[in-house]
């Protein structure tokens, strides 16, 4: 055992060296930030790009239902027929033409209405106008009923329902989803963190296996601890890389927001409140939203969850890069690595996908913790449920710790199976091993 500890500073020392390794800490995260900075360049363009749109009234049952706003500006055209019209929008570029003729009544305005454009027409521009068409549609139909143009804006006042715990916390709808985001992002790392890590393991074992370095190598070490120091030593330089991505990530993307002037509030949709829109008392409403949403998310046991990322991601990692490593000892080349690799992934992508369309729903469902208790799954889905707490209204404390004891075990079993396969496949040369001969490799004594 007094040899593990050279093995792992070893292959860590071999690791950093290696140029590619070097290449890609270093410029990975200009790769990274420069494709944020250029979504977030790109979006904010598109968010300033001004649609104008030409609209012909000819009837009488509209005035000004159509309103310009930041994202998209109306120019009215009259006393001009609809073939001028269509001219003039295409020869001043204008985004499209509204057309509504002149019919006995609005019925027949709205039927007859056309959007004219020279290629298909974004469906937010036809939702908004057709949201007008329809709404002043609604007000005319009620205006003859008798209801007055007060008494229909009151009808149009939204409502949103009022939501508080048992014990009388109020709450904010959408949480839930920030929390499996969040979730979400903790176990997505883990779930890359192991293939692209866990592969350098395998093609570690690969390239020692096929330059016939192991047969010396082989002659003074122990396989499993051969196994283990690689295990180890590969994981401790992806941290390394992993922490220098974070970092130097982070100064970069600070910096380039600062240089080019975004805004990173264009990196999400939806967040922003068209002028006009906000009055006193949304205001204030909004402001308690914020505050609302702020508490949630400052009640996400953060430090809980670094805690339980850290031994979800080691137990995790340890667990299939021993199964990597196997799968290196037991093949001659990466092509006869396909036919292991897809059963080992398809748990991380089922728990990922399960675990997203589960835990968003309800994180204490059945399906939920079913797969947070399952060992080659719980690492990624248990972490998506953390953010809603541990004990009461969150996980409970029992599943936790059964979690990370079925995590251990299965730890402990696959490594004796992994070092097995090792042990055999390590001097095999020549013969593509089948899941057979796997199997009879697991009998062989030691």
């Amino acid at each position: 055992m007094n040899k593990l500890p050279l093995i792992i500073k070893r292959e860590y020392i071999a690791k950093v060296r290696n140029k590619s390794f070097v290449v890609m800490t270093f410029l990975s995260p200009f790769l990274m930030v420069g494709m944020i900075l250029l979504i977030a360049y790109l979006t904010q363009l598109n968010d300033n790009d001004n649609k104008v749109i030409g609209v012909l009234n000819e009837s009488e049952y509209f005035a000004n239902e159509f309103v310009t706003s930041e994202a998209t500006s109306y120019i009215n055209f009259n006393n001009i027929s609809l073939a001028q019209a269509k001219d003039s929008t295409l020869s001043l570029g204008f985004y499209g033409l509204i057309y509504l003729p002149n019919e006995s009544s609005l019925e027949k305005v709205a039927k007859r209405a056309f959007f004219y454009s020279q290629d298909a027409p974004s469906s937010t521009i036809l939702d908004k106008l057709e949201s007008s068409i329809n709404s002043r549609l609604r007000q005319e139909r009620l205006r003859e009923l008798g209801v007055s143009p007060k008494e229909y804006a009151e009808m149009e006042r939204d409502y949103a329902i009022n939501i508080e715990t048992f014990d009388g916390t109020q709450n904010v709808k959408g949480i839930n989803e920030i929390k499996a985001i969040i979730g979400g992002a903790f176990g997505y790392l883990i779930m890359m963190f192991i293939i692209i890590y866990g592969g350098f393991v395998m093609r570690s074992v690969i390239e020692e296996k096929t330059s016939r370095i192991i047969e010396v190598i082989i002659s003074s070490v122990k396989p499993f601890h051969l196994m283990m120091g690689k295990i180890i030593g590969t994981s401790l330089a992806g941290i390394t890389q992993f922490g220098i991505w974070i970092i130097s990530g982070g100064i970069l993307l600070i910096v380039g927001l600062a240089i080019f002037d975004i805004d990173p509030a264009s990196l999400t949709k939806g967040g922003s409140v068209a002028p006009g829109m906000v009055n006193g008392a949304n205001v204030d409403a909004l402001t308690q939203n914020v505050q609302l949403y702020a508490q949630e998310i400052f009640e996400i046991p953060i430090i809980a969850m670094l805690v339980f990322f850290i031994i979800y991601f080691v137990l995790g990692y340890l667990i299939y890069s021993s199964i990597y490593a196997a799968i290196g000892a037991a093949v001659d080349n990466e092509t006869d690595t396909q036919q292991f690799i897809f059963p080992v992934i398809l748990p991380l992508m089922l728990a990922i996908y399960v675990g997203f369309f589960s835990v968003f729903s309800n994180p204490n469902g059945p399906i939920a913790v079913a797969f947070s208790l399952f060992p080659l799954t719980s690492p990624i889905v248990m972490l998506m449920r953390l953010p809603w707490g541990i004990g009461e209204g969150g996980v409970p404390l029992w599943q936790l710790i059964t979690s990370i004891l079925i995590l251990i075990g299965t730890f402990i079993g696959i490594v004796w199976v992994a070092a097995k396969i090792y042990r055999v496949g390590i001097l095999m040369y020549g013969k593509k091993p089948t899941y057979k001969e796997l199997y009879k490799w697991l009998k062989y004594s030691s």
